[in-house]
């Protein structure tokens, strides 16, 4: 049972009316129209700057963060991977998010600025992901390395996976997916009675942005959606879901293909709540977050 504060941040997404962005397929080219003509910032608050030691480096195009833990090496390295429907750059909660992996786990983290859809799309962004990750890991030092990802970057996180395990076989420590977004077609049957309920997320926004996203490739590439793609030999996977989240399908999903695949997942579905509950200021999601932090902590001995 979802306790009072999230049924209360539930009504009020809904009465913010934060579904709105993605009602329509109208209402996502209007979110890109204007992203085009006055792009949003993805610069880390000045609070970080007084916890961490941050800079930013460019991978090709793409800027690239760096925020480090102060007083001593990084016990783990992390690789954040944002969401936003491949067409938001990142925003305050993902941030806050990184300066608790920095300040509680003493993480190393990197987080890229991806190029957002229609300009970013699957085939050129999953391999520059697969190369980050791929540098991270072969980085070494103390500690392991830990991909993280939510929603739309949770799908790119778990494809760039797979493009490196065919690649090298090389793969990180674990995976954490919260709320991923893994099959833009948006196809599965359970999708039209939860989506109701959703009060953030709706089906005919997010097929806009998924087609955006996956530009010449079929929807069910494993680049654009890797539900699609193969598990075995992937790393351990931890997956955050709630039931109010019309992409909890996509998470069950995962669960049984990839233990069909032989994977281990750690799997947790709360009740009653909704997309991205990891990242809200609510009890479900501070558990959350000090279970993100127990993994990373226990990267550090590996």
């Amino acid at each position: 049972m979802p306790s009072l504060r999230s049924r209360a941040l539930s009504a009020a997404l809904i009465a913010a009316g934060r579904r709105r962005r993605f009602a329509s397929a109208e209402a996502v080219r209007a979110k890109v129209a204007q992203s085009a003509r006055r792009p949003a910032s993805h610069l880390p608050p000045r609070s970080l700057g007084k916890v961490a030691d941050v800079s930013r480096t460019f991978v090709g195009a793409w800027p690239v963060y760096d925020a480090q833990p102060r007083g001593g090496e990084p016990a783990a390295r992390v690789l954040y991977v944002h969401g936003g429907g491949f067409i938001d750059e990142l925003v305050r909660p993902h941030w806050s998010l990184i300066r608790t992996l920095v300040t509680e786990a003493r993480a190393h983290c990197v987080v890229p600025a991806y190029i957002l859809a229609p300009r970013g799309t699957a085939d050129r962004t999953v391999p520059v992901a697969a190369d980050l990750l791929s540098g991270l890991i072969a980085g070494g030092g103390a500690g392991g390395t830990i991909l993280i990802g939510d929603s739309a970057g949770a799908g790119l996180a778990l494809a760039a996976a797979q493009r490196l395990r065919d690649r090298t076989g090389a793969q990180p420590s674990r995976i954490v997916l919260i709320s991923p977004w893994l099959d833009v077609s948006m196809s599965h049957p359970d999708q039209a009675a939860i989506e109701p309920e959703d009060p953030i997320l709706a089906r005919p926004g997010l097929l806009e942005a998924g087609r955006l996203y996956a530009g010449t490739l079929a929807a069910d590439d494993p680049r654009v959606s890797p539900l699609h793609g193969t598990f075995a030999g992937l790393a351990p996977i931890t997956v955050f879901t709630g039931t109010r989240d019309v992409l909890t399908t996509d998470s069950r999903e995962l669960l049984r293909r990839a233990r069909a695949d032989g994977v281990e997942v750690e799997y947790h579905e709360e009740t009653g709540l909704p997309h991205v509950y990891p990242l809200l200021p609510v009890p479900e999601g501070r558990a959350a977050r000090e279970r993100i932090v127990g993994i990373v902590r226990s990267a550090s001995a590996e």
